[in-house]
């Protein structure tokens, strides 16, 4: 299968022994009725792909039947962890956090229901592993139920079980002026962040907003580089024509990548690959894409 054949929504890539797994949400049931599952896909290249193999499959009488978002794989501890979005029966939404022993699956339940806070509309949930090895969840609070999205951190137990203590607010999406575009008359959005750190010891945020030429994927950074730092939004977008919520990551050559999807329309977006320069403690696309 071809890359440009491939239907899915925030695309997230984890390179392991030489090979490619592409995860993401599937177009056909991300915002119309039942979801039942997640899918992979295998490469050697980033264009030719084997699949989709389904690595999650809803189970019997399990709590969420609809908004399946932004699955994420990352390797931890020497097994391999999903952080998932899940819509619950009582209309509630956040993430939890399923384990696998391989990155094809199948991955189970491994958190107590969600590690986002019970309370709270969240989503997009991405770890980030700190220098001295503490693990945290970075996350959305969504616009639908305080207008002015965030991007939030809390911290995760050890064993990623659960989170512990209170989230801390990174920076809000209206932060990120001059370009910056209200969403359905008076929201600001924030979605999917991933979290970065360059050679030169730097820590980025990539995150997703809407601007005045669509979706887009901006860039934020942490004046101590800690999750614990003010966060400010770039004054530009890295990317501002209607794709977005991507996570960046090195190729097989040891390139900078960054995928996001495009465009963003339901049923119609597919993965692009785009290469990255980092040049004076920023990312700055590169000339030529995969799109």
């Amino acid at each position: 299968m071809k890359r440009e054949e491939i239907l899915l929504r925030d695309p997230f890539v984890l390179v392991h022994e030489g090979k490619y797994y592409l995860y993401g949400t599937r177009s056909e049931t991300a915002f119309i009725g039942e979801a039942y599952g997640f899918d992979v896909y295998v490469s050697t290249d980033l264009e030719n792909w084997n699949g989709p193999y389904e690595v999650f499959h809803r189970p019997e009488n399990f709590f969420s039947k609809k908004s399946y978002w932004a699955l994420e794989v990352h390797l931890y501890h020497g097994r391999f962890y999903m952080f998932a979005t899940f819509a619950d029966t009582k209309h509630g939404l956040g993430t939890a956090i399923l384990a696998a022993d391989t990155p094809m699956g199948p991955f189970t339940m491994w958190s107590d229901g969600y590690v986002t806070p019970k309370n709270n509309r969240c989503l997009d949930g991405t770890l980030y592993v700190s220098k001295n090895g503490i693990p945290y969840l970075v996350y959305c609070h969504e616009w639908r139920q305080i207008h002015d999205g965030t991007v939030c951190a809390i911290r995760l137990q050890d064993d990623l079980k659960s989170s512990m203590g209170e989230p801390t607010v990174l920076f809000h999406a209206s932060q990120a002026k001059p370009y910056v575009k209200r969403y359905m008359l008076f929201n600001y959005v924030t979605d999917g962040p991933f979290l970065k750190r360059t050679a030169d010891g730097k820590l980025h945020m990539l995150w997703s907003t809407y601007t005045a030429n669509g979706y887009a994927e901006v860039m934020a950074h942490s004046d101590t580089d800690e999750i614990t730092g003010r966060w400010t939004p770039d004054a530009i977008p890295l990317y501002g024509h209607d794709g977005g919520h991507g996570m960046i990551f090195e190729n097989l050559n040891g390139e900078t990548n960054l995928v996001l999807h495009y465009p963003n329309a339901m049923k119609k977006e597919h993965p692009c690959f785009l290469p990255l320069e980092y040049n004076n403690g920023k990312f700055v696309l590169g000339e030529k894409g995969n799109g």
